[in-house]
């Protein structure tokens, strides 16, 4: 799979990352730590995790954030 068929992969998992139960969430953004973690964006991976951290205290604000700053960021890696 090319890199950018994979960034489209990790975009469409981060835009499905608000349906669903919180554990759900969770396992989603989860994959797309590993992803960028996998693509070399140790960055961004790091902002995913800030994300799910975010996420598991209950702060949906930060994360609905966080997810923003990754959706705009990871458009631009294509």
């Amino acid at each position: 799979m090319t890199d950018t068929a994979r960034i489209d992969v990790v975009l469409a998992t981060l835009n499905a990352a608000d349906v669903g139960s919180l554990d759900t969430i969770a396992e989603k953004m989860g994959q797309v730590k590993k992803d960028l973690e996998s693509l070399d964006q140790e960055e961004l991976a790091g902002a995913a995790g800030e994300a799910l951290t975010a996420l598991r205290r209950g702060d949906v604000a930060e994360f609905r954030r966080g997810r923003a700053f990754l959706q705009s960021k990871i458009g631009h890696l294509r």
